[in-house]
């Protein structure tokens, strides 16, 4: 069976609940989309608030502060939040990454090698377990290292080590001095080698949220290499079925999942920064025009608010005195800017009691942009 880019197109925005907002709690939710970006503390709630309905900031602050949702180092080194049920399973399929990345030059400069990891973790989880600051888990490997030793070796841990962080200040819960808790699974993670049976729930989670795909996109999510990736789908073989992309490479997606018609309605929506939607696949045109991807997924890594039109970026956004400024790459029709100013007016009402000026500190990124159409969208009460 073959697929067509318009096809894949509507896939994705169906399992991320973006043609329409999903009545579910937070935590069903975060299953829903399988893992939300997080680098930036707001990223997860502007990420849920897209896509489910009736979405209230307080309820994710409670899902953290009860640890039904986590944050956490986990697919492509970076921080994400997922249900608590998953993070065991994602960790060990991670687990030859981190070996590989954080046990790697930095910690061996500081004289450490990765079976003084699988001594020191242990003793890390206890001493974490409860919540600590950023200093006292510094601290606790400085007195138990050396000075010398203590940033190359933190610096490897606080990624390699199984921790949660856990949540400290408003407005979104995590502050910009992060603390640490011990993820408390009960697993043991050391060595480099494959967690097939890991790997595999990673997959199958992936494909549901964000299949039909291929063995490259599954291991550009999960920065994982491609031979276990295709060796772990040929073990699913049943569980899984095949199609053929539109540059005629194959697909694996799961029976029955949704594939709407490629003329389905997409509604318009301000994505957050890093929103795991641009950045799930290998080949990202899938949501991201090829001519629009340098200029929202920049050089350092920053991936900008952007606007959705029609299931594609379209341009980016960022809040400003009255409301939201929109830049638009191509021209939109009416009905595309009448859905995003109603977009940005329940964004600034939700902003309003949080962070009015989220993402400010990106605000350089702007200057880079070609010329485009900008409207100022107003915000709620305006």
């Amino acid at each position: 069976m073959k697929i067509t880019a318009r096809e894949l197109n509507r896939a994705a925005l169906s399992r991320q609940s973006l043609l329409r907002r999903e009545s579910l709690t937070i935590p069903d939710g975060v299953r829903r989309v399988v893992a939300l970006q997080a680098q930036h503390p707001a990223s997860p709630y502007i990420a849920l608030w897209n896509r489910l309905a009736g979405f209230t900031p307080e309820e994710l602050d409670a899902a953290f502060a009860r640890r039904a949702v986590v944050k956490a180092t986990l697919m492509r080194i970076t921080l994400h939040a997922v249900h608590a049920e998953d993070y065991a399973a994602f960790r060990a399929a991670m687990q030859p990454t981190l070996y590989g990345s954080r046990l790697g030059h930095r910690f061996a400069a500081a004289g450490l090698t990765p079976a003084d990891a699988d001594e020191l973790v242990p003793e890390l989880l206890a001493f974490a377990d409860r919540p600590r600051t950023s200093a006292e888990m510094q601290a606790w490997v400085e007195e138990r290292l050396g000075a010398e030793r203590k940033d190359g070796a933190w610096w490897g841990l606080k990624a390699y080590a199984p921790l949660h962080h856990a949540p400290t200040a408003a407005p979104w819960s995590f502050g910009v001095r992060p603390s640490f808790v011990a993820a408390g699974t009960g697993r043991v993670f050391t060595g480099r080698a494959v967690d097939a049976e890991a790997l595999r729930t990673l997959i199958l989670r992936y494909l549901s949220g964000f299949g039909p795909a291929s063995v490259a996109d599954v291991a550009q999510f999960a920065m994982v290499p491609r031979a276990p990736v295709r060796e772990a789908l040929r073990a699913l073989d049943g569980a899984v079925e095949q199609l053929r992309g539109p540059d005629g490479v194959t697909l694996f997606d799961l029976p029955g999942a949704s594939r709407p018609p490629a003329d389905t309605p997409a509604p318009p929506r301000l994505m957050a920064m890093w929103d795991s939607t641009l950045l799930a696949w290998a080949d990202r045109s899938r949501v991201v025009p090829p001519d629009y991807r340098r200029l929202v997924i920049r050089n350092n890594g920053d991936v900008l608010p952007t606007l959705l039109v029609d299931g594609y970026v379209a341009g980016v956004w960022r809040p400003v005195e009255g409301g939201i400024e929109a830049t638009a790459f191509h021209p939109l029709p009416p009905a595309a800017w009448d859905g995003l100013a109603a977009e940005a007016e329940s964004l600034t009402a939700l902003l309003a009691d949080r962070e009015p000026t989220v993402y400010s500190r990106h605000h350089n990124w702007w200057a880079k942009l070609p010329a485009a159409e900008v409207r100022l969208l107003p915000g709620a009460g305006r």
